[in-house]
């Protein structure tokens, strides 16, 4: 079911990329490019960070690494959301 989530992310990203490709304006594609990519960073690191926990082996937990993914998974990607999106909007600035 996870697996599913993933692909359906994954193709409607794809699909977002074709459409923005398709800007006939070179400044249009900057902007909306400027606007994705910000999102699609915390996405990634959200959803990198929960496979990282989910898929390690379990010969290789310990607390340490355990409470590391789970800030890594839990606290991160809602800290550097705001961080990121407000360097992206002096960029629009």
């Amino acid at each position: 079911l996870v697996f599913g989530y993933f692909i359906f992310i994954v193709l409607s990203y794809v699909q977002i990329f074709r459409a923005m490709l398709r800007i006939p304006s070179e400044q249009g594609q900057h902007k909306a490019f400027s606007m994705c990519i910000p999102h699609l960073v915390v996405v990634f690191l959200f959803v990198s960070t929960a496979m990282v926990a989910c898929m390690k082996p379990p010969s290789l937990s310990s607390p340490a690494l355990d409470l590391m993914l789970a800030i890594l998974y839990s606290v991160m990607p809602p800290a550097v959301n705001p961080l990121i999106y407000s360097m992206r909007n002096k960029e629009l600035r």
